[in-house]
């Protein structure tokens, strides 16, 4: 037998939209009660509106994982109202693109503040929780990029690579206390993120989509707790 996921309790980041969204309402259907977070109320309120209706709790925080203190403040909130966290989905982040030179410094830091620190800040608040119950499961949404580098993404691939790093070193760190930490690394997803305005534009059958991340992270996580796939690789069958 596997992990029983049914009544557990889920914090997931960026689920205002696209793989966060399609994650939040895919856990609720499965029974799972999650704790959104995000920068943007309205969004956030339609999402947890929507998850309440498979029967869970749903309840969410605003803040930007940037800044530990906003952070902080979301995950109190979250554990206050909802209880606290078995899962941790490690979903929110930016990406910018352009030539090393062309891209300005601020931009550069601003990937490395969100992308690295917002992981590392919102999983810091949200362990001891799992220490104290001596389990639990994080997954950290890296990228493809993260794995292999590609021109005009040095500050996004080189975020996501240090994701890769920190989960690993965290991973081995925290074993012992039964908490599985692992990274998902997505090629080319259908969302906003990706293709911004011209997301309608895009054929359904060719890309992934942000169900088919949460699908794979749902199925990880009813593994048996014994076992986990500490890093995997996720790719479109057939985008040409």
């Amino acid at each position: 037998m596997g992990q029983e996921i049914k009544g557990k309790i889920a914090y997931i980041t960026g689920a205002s939209s696209g793989i966060g969204r399609a994650t939040a309402l895919m856990f609720a259907k499965e029974g799972i009660h999650v704790g959104l977070i995000a920068r943007t109320e309205t969004k956030l309120l339609e999402v947890a509106e929507e998850a309440k209706t498979f029967g869970v709790k749903a309840v969410f925080a605003t803040a930007d994982i940037a800044n530990m203190d906003e952070v902080e403040q979301a995950i109190a909130s979250l554990k206050r109202d909802l209880g606290t966290a078995d899962i941790l989905i490690n979903n929110a982040g930016v990406g910018i693109y352009g030539s090393f030179l062309e891209i300005d410094p601020e931009e550069w830091k601003h990937t490395f503040e969100v992308n690295v620190f917002g992981t590392y800040h919102v999983t810091k608040a949200v362990l001891p929780q799992m220490l104290e119950k001596n389990q639990g499961d994080i997954i950290n949404i890296s990228s493809s990029n993260g794995l292999k580098g590609t021109a005009g993404s040095t500050a996004y691939s080189g975020s996501k690579f240090a994701i890769q790093g920190m989960t690993e070193a965290l991973m081995q760190e925290v074993r012992g206390n039964n908490i599985r930490v692992f990274t998902l690394n997505p090629s080319l997803v259908a969302t906003e993120l990706a293709f911004e305005d011209k997301l309608d534009e895009q054929d359904k059958n060719k890309f992934m989509q942000p169900e088919d991340i949460a699908e794979y992270m749902l199925a990880q996580l009813k593994l048996h707790p014994r076992i986990f796939i500490k890093q995997s690789l996720q790719w479109a069958t057939n985008p040409f």
